[in-house]
């Protein structure tokens, strides 16, 4: 098993975030992109305004590592419109992965039919341009029924509506990696967590994200059966060292 086919390599800190300047950000993510194209990961992840600076470096290296952007992110509650532009744009740009952030709080008020609108107009999009689409849960947010009703729920409106041979290319994704969380509880994929995912999102394949930064983590989320590992440490993953880094 080549674990570096498993692994999305991700930075998605805005320079606010990282707490440095824009031309410092690019930097950083410029350093990603390198990595994943050194180490040959599956896909980098990064914001939507980095990905024709990734495409263009990935082209000029004559590389195979796919670019993945997220969409809505990381609060999920743009409206349909808005994360439809943002995708639209992303795949102008030369995405190959959408990470839609799933309106998780619209969908535990009960606005179902929103959620479900927006999985079916997402997906719809990504998969019209051929894209691999994912929709993030978010299960820091989620308790464990919300968790098994929304994989569940994303399950439906993909089988309902969209042919056998695309389930593959369709997702559900634990986290973004940016929830707050109170009590320092764990804010990205847990193992309870992923198994909900699992046993109520298939057939369609699960992508773990947040809080794998160890080889052994990832070995362990890919024998319970998650298809992709998101993650900023895939080189210390791939390395079986140990990650500093803080998401």
């Amino acid at each position: 098993m080549d674990i570096k086919q498993y692994l999305d390599s991700t930075y998605l800190k805005t320079p606010e975030q990282a707490g440095l300047s824009d031309s410092e950000n690019e930097k950083v993510v410029s350093g990603f992109v390198q990595e994943a194209i050194d180490e040959n990961f599956k896909l980098i992840m990064i914001r939507p305004n980095m990905v024709s600076l990734a495409k263009e470096m990935i082209s000029k290296a004559n590389s195979k590592v796919l670019v993945g952007t997220v969409i809505g992110f990381p609060e999920g509650n743009y409206s349909l419109e808005n994360k439809l532009q943002e995708a639209k744009k992303a795949i102008e740009d030369g995405a190959d992965e959408l990470d839609f952030v799933c309106n998780y709080e619209a969908f535990k008020k009960g606005q179902i039919d929103l959620v479900k609108e927006e999985i079916l107009q997402g997906t719809k999009l990504g998969l019209a341009h051929h894209k691999i689409v994912k929709w993030i849960i978010e299960v820091a947010a989620l308790n464990s029924q919300q968790i098994m009703h929304l994989s569940c729920l994303v399950k439906n409106v993909v089988i309902s509506n969209f042919s056998e041979d695309t389930i593959p290319s369709v997702f559900v994704k634990s986290s973004t990696g940016f929830f707050k969380t109170e009590d320092n509880l764990p804010n990205g994929a847990t193992v309870p967590a992923v198994i909900m995912m699992l046993e109520n999102a298939s057939p369609l394949p699960v992508k773990a994200a947040g809080g794998v930064r160890t080889y052994e983590k990832a070995q362990e989320m890919i024998r319970l059966g998650v298809k992709r590992i998101g993650t900023s440490s895939a080189k210390a993953i791939a390395n079986g060292e140990i990650s500093k880094s803080d998401y």
